[in-house]
């Protein structure tokens, strides 16, 4: 008999059991399914948090007042103050050769009233360069300008959501909102965003940084944000910013500057960790599996000893037998390994069309991994109980009962 032989032989005996053979396959099923949906799962949440941080824009570093870090005995005069100023930013603005975009960031919560509608919402004190560096566009009007900031002048740009409450449908360029008791000129509408990270972009208002340092009696910054040209150039840019920063901190280093590239890479670390052991918890069940056909197959041995015994009769080798019972663990194995693809990519497709916001992507190698894995199992643990059928004496074997 040939190879092909075996195959066939070991596929009609599945068909003749097949309702055993159905419930050996599923642990083998479960297991190959399980794999799936829960990369899928770790893979979608991966691109979505990279889709999160797209959003906001790329190469960006962040500044913040203060040091994270713990230096000399216990505070006797309490804190010392750090801040950030416009002139920190100017200074960046200027000789920062690798920067594309520098804007300082002014933040509070004001209410917004228009009529007699009122909100309490976000309030971003900025600059022309915010746009770009976070990737925000107006749909209507104008962005905050230079002249807007220098003058101080007492304009706003809505988010979508801003402009939806207080305005509905009526047009809001032009009119003028009340934002903490002062008057606002409604200059622009942006683009809708959405939520990103956690935070709803629409739900901000915009006003010149000076403006908002005059709302919020602040004269200093709540962060600086800075987008660098090359993504190559992120740590020299963040080693040029530290130098600069310094400089104009009288040689203190009060101040944090975060990769957000770096940030998001140390995110995609535990995300992969988190994906990998999730997989291989499910992969626990392949195994089990695995044990289901090999006793499913020793089983097998036993009932058919006396077919055995007559092939080695008539002629048939050790390997033959082997290579019989090995292929029928393997056919096993692989249909069970082909049918929890389909039933992982049906439960992927259903998940994704009833939980849309359930962030769901089947990569392929997450498939073919599953899909080796359980032809593996059905070699491994076929092979003992194939050694047992091809070691069994002829003679023995036909007097078996």
């Amino acid at each position: 008999m040939t190879r092909v032989d075996f195959l066939g032989v070991a596929i009609d005996s599945l068909r003749t059991n097949r309702l055993r053979s159905g419930l050996t396959m599923l642990g083998v099923i479960i297991g190959v399914a399980a794999v799936i949906l829960l990369v899928s799962l770790g893979q979608g949440t991966k691109e979505y948090v990279e889709a999160q941080f797209a959003g906001l824009g790329s190469n960006i570093l962040i500044v913040t007042p203060g040091k994270v870090e713990t230096r000399g005995g216990p505070p006797l005069m309490g804190p010392a103050k750090h801040r950030l100023t416009l002139s920190d930013s100017r200074a960046l603005e200027k000789k920062g050769y690798l920067f594309a975009g520098v804007a300082p960031v002014v933040f509070g919560t004001a209410e917004v009233r228009y009529l007699n509608r009122s909100r309490n919402v976000s309030v971003l004190g900025v600059t022309p360069p915010f746009s770009d560096v976070r990737n925000l566009r107006v749909e209507i009007g104008s962005f905050v300008s230079d002249a807007d900031v220098d003058a101080r002048r007492r304009v706003c740009v809505l988010g979508r959501t801003v402009k939806r409450e207080l305005f509905g449908n009526a047009n809001a360029l032009g009119q003028t909102v009340k934002v903490s008791g002062s008057m606002f000129r409604v200059i622009g509408i942006m683009e809708r965003k959405g939520i990103s990270l956690g935070i709803d972009i629409d739900d901000i208002l915009f006003v010149p940084v000076r403006t908002a340092q005059e709302i919020f009696d602040l004269d200093s910054l709540f962060e600086i944000l800075i987008s660098v040209r090359n993504r190559n150039d992120i740590e020299s840019a963040k080693e040029l910013a530290t130098s600069l920063l310094m400089r104009a901190h009288n040689r203190n280093e009060d101040f944090t500057i975060t990769n957000q590239a770096a940030i998001l890479s140390s995110l995609f670390t535990i995300l992969d960790t988190l994906t990998y052991v999730l997989g291989g918890i499910a992969a626990i069940s392949l195994l089990v599996g695995g044990i289901g056909i090999m006793n499913i197959m020793l089983v097998t041995v036993k009932e058919r000893t006396n077919e055995i015994g007559i092939r080695k009769a008539v002629g048939a080798r050790d390997r033959d037998i082997l290579l019989q019972f090995l292929l029928e663990a393997v056919a096993l194995s692989v249909a069970g390994g082909v049918c929890g693809i389909l039933f992982g990519l049906a439960g992927a497709g259903t998940l994704r069309l009833l939980v849309p916001k359930v962030p769901v992507s089947v990569p392929a190698w997450s498939v073919l991994v599953a899909f080796t894995f359980s032809a593996v199992v059905g070699v491994f643990f076929g092979v003992y109980p194939a050694k047992k059928a091809a070691s069994l004496n002829p003679i023995e074997a036909l007097r078996y009962e």
